[in-house]
């Protein structure tokens, strides 16, 4: 669906929409992203206006229901409280939404994660993604528990951690639950550690039941790379970055994350070397093939908008700022959609350029130091996919030799 408001919106923010349009124009948007962006903040003050809320009055939880009214109205954009950052953001700093009450620093939910938000990020040093996925798990858990406004933890019981555990698996899937069981336990473990609870009941989270690695690695094939790099326009900035992406990404193996926060001092041109800043604060050398090289080059010197910036990579519109993960994510889908064929994820091409390696007679060894595992574990699933190791190894089927 999309969003269309009359030349005079209705409610309480009608004030405040040509400014905001206004604001992201400045901001380096696009005329049309501005455009879209105002079009949610005019619904979002017809919605108030509706619902007899003043603009002061405006908390999160609120804007949490207009999201979900949103989702309900079929609406696909826009329905999260995060998605709705840009509209909340620029009225904050106007000062029409109260900063505290934006932020909800009274919600016990949110008091008890933000110590554990820290904990995740300083003492488990995990990705933002990574920290950010157990961070919303552990919402979802600690809103269950919340009983006439009061988070009381000390009376937490095993039976209500499984019965979030059974809830959760009816909405997701094996994989989904893999992650919300992980983020479950982690949780428990640190409101033990910490004494918020008397007794570790991580024990009382169920386990999901899958089978480690009973599925080959999904990698591509070298046609399937061709495509993808020959939809890049190497004549536009947003190819040149396209291009360059997916050359770290098939060629050596990056993470997405990783492709967003390699820096221009990460690129040693005269040893021809990378510096990788990878997962767990991990940090690597690897070469830096000239063929990869060239397309950094061709980027930096014909696509790379001017910036102060240290960044390799950055945003195509909008402010001056570096390229997301999920930009980087989403450099393989937009290139796949232009290709005509089916999605390729980022990850797939990291398991080709692990493939790579293998096909021209590498080992597991070079397999996990291209790939920078932490473990020889994490490398194993690739001596599936080693058919000359395999064969060497694999004994004949009984009786075949006799025909």
């Amino acid at each position: 669906m999309v969003d269309r408001y009359p030349a005079r919106v209705p409610g309480p923010l009608a004030s405040y929409v040509a400014g905001f349009r206004a604001e992201l124009v400045v901001l380096g948007y696009a005329p049309r992203v501005a455009q879209d962006n105002a079009y949610v903040l005019a619904h979002l003050s017809r919605w108030l206006e509706s619902e007899g809320i003043a603009a002061a009055e405006l908390t999160s939880r609120q804007v949490v229901r207009f999201a979900e009214a949103r989702r309900e109205g079929g609406y696909r954009r826009w329905v999260t409280l995060r998605s709705l950052r840009r509209q909340l953001g620029y009225l904050r700093e106007i000062g029409v939404i109260p900063r505290e009450e934006y932020q909800e620093t009274g919600c016990p939910v949110e008091r008890a994660l933000r110590p554990y938000r820290l904990y995740l990020h300083r003492e488990r040093r995990l990705a933002e993604r990574t920290a950010r996925q157990r961070v919303d798990v552990a919402r979802r858990f600690l809103r269950v528990q919340v009983k006439e406004g009061e988070l009381r933890l000390d009376r937490l019981e095993p039976a209500a951690v499984t019965g979030f555990i059974v809830d959760e698996s009816r909405r997701y899937a094996t994989g989904s639950m893999k992650v919300t069981t992980t983020a479950v336990r982690s949780l428990l473990r640190y409101l033990f550690v910490t004494g918020v609870i008397d007794r570790d009941l991580a024990e009382a989270v169920p386990s999901v039941a899958s089978w480690r690695m009973s599925n080959l690695p999904a990698g591509v094939d070298s046609g399937t790379v061709t495509m993808l790099l020959a939809s890049c326009d190497q004549a536009t900035s947003v190819g040149c970055r396209d291009f360059a992406v997916l050359m770290l990404m098939a060629r050596l193996g990056l993470r997405a994350h990783e492709v967003a926060a390699l820096r221009l001092d990460d690129v040693d041109w005269r040893a021809g070397e990378l510096v990788i800043h990878g997962k767990g604060g991990r940090v690597d050398r690897l070469p830096l093939p000239a063929d990869v090289g060239a397309a950094l080059a061709g980027y930096l010197r014909q696509g790379r908008r001017p910036s102060l910036r240290r960044e390799v990579f950055l945003r195509s519109c909008g402010p001056d700022a570096p390229m997301s993960r999920q930009s980087a994510v989403m450099v393989t889908r937009c290139a796949s959609r232009r290709a005509g064929i089916p999605a390729v994820g980022a990850h797939q091409l990291r398991h080709r350029a692990a493939s790579q390696v293998l096909a021209q007679g590498g080992n597991l060894a070079e397999v996990a130091q291209l790939l920078r595992h932490h473990g020889e574990d994490t490398t194993a699933i690739y001596a599936k996919v080693d058919r000359a190791a395999l064969a060497a190894v694999a004994r004949p089927w009984p009786g075949a030799g006799e025909r």
